[in-house]
């Protein structure tokens, strides 16, 4: 598994690198290079890539997407760690990039990166047809923005200190960090050309990742080991946080993610032995940093 990570995020550093190489050198290409490399596990990408392996797309067109949703990733974490969000000094273990360059640097980094997603999606080097082209950043903007990325990160920061049901828990989860992994489940399908029904199946299924990932991610700053995490933990209860732990706790929690590997193998089923390899992303994501 961390042999197949490793493969997947030198392969997309690679195209990241060589993309920005070529773009003409500007004073906020260092915050952004350094907000998205060497830019974590990867283990967004290693979804589209299991899902992609469903329909026998091409790994380096796989590569290239993943590199748009790196993109994104990185720049939301970026937002995210700023003094007026979440206010995190440490990511990956080392210093936020606004800390490193200041908070209004930090901010327009994050929203180059932004925009270089869509970028990548839309340059010719990309060997989709126009159609679907136009079809995945459709979906990724909308994904992205108020009713996904940045949706979630308002209702997150709504929430704190607050009772919060457990519905809108795990809306506000799917929007923060479910909808980029809905865009990594989804945009193999929008390639091929799939029918809407199943398009809406692959968007379910990648909010149940999303909601997976967020979920183990809120249990590692619940019990986990901040160098191992690579950023600060035990913040969520600090901040007084709305997540499924602080309603469930921790051990019903991670039931809950049990159910979430089952149900997801489940809609999985009907496309065969292809499907392990989702599997085991799918477990990697619950033990990590153990």
């Amino acid at each position: 598994m961390k042999k197949q990570l490793n493969r997947i995020a030198k392969d997309t550093n690679l195209f990241l690198k060589k993309y920005i190489n070529k773009q003409n050198n500007s004073d906020l290409m260092s915050a952004m290079k350094y907000g998205l490399f060497p830019g974590g596990k990867k283990i967004r990408s290693k979804i589209l890539i299991d899902i992609g392996s469903l329909f026998s797309i091409n790994y380096k067109t796989l590569i290239a997407i993943g590199a748009a949703v790196e993109c994104i990733h990185a720049y939301s974490l970026i937002h995210d760690d700023l003094p007026c969000m979440d206010d995190d000094n440490l990511r990956r273990g080392k210093p936020s990039t606004h800390i490193k360059y200041g908070e209004s640097t930090a901010v327009l980094a994050g929203n180059s990166l932004l925009t270089m997603a869509f970028e990548i999606l839309a340059s010719p080097n990309l060997k989709l047809n126009e159609k679907i082209k136009v079809n995945l950043i459709k979906k990724l903007s909308e994904y992205s923005g108020h009713l996904g990325i940045a949706g979630g990160q308002y209702l997150d920061l709504s929430y704190e200190k607050k009772k919060t049901s457990k519905n809108k828990i795990i809306e506000m989860e799917i929007k923060k960090t479910g909808k980029l992994f809905s865009f990594c489940c989804v945009a193999p399908a929008i390639i091929k050309n799939k029918k809407l029904s199943e398009i809406k199946s692959f968007e379910k299924i990648g909010s149940q990742v999303g909601l997976l990932f967020q979920i183990s991610d809120d249990l590692i700053d619940f019990k986990g080991n901040s160098k191992l995490a690579g950023k600060k933990t035990g913040k969520d209860q600090k901040r007084g946080k709305a997540t499924l732990i602080s309603l469930l706790g921790y051990n019903n929690s991670v039931k809950y993610c049990d159910m979430i590997i089952e149900n997801i193998n489940l809609n999985l089923i009907k496309y065969g032995s292809n499907t392990i390899k989702i599997n085991h992303t799918l477990n990697y994501i619950l033990n990590r940093n153990k």
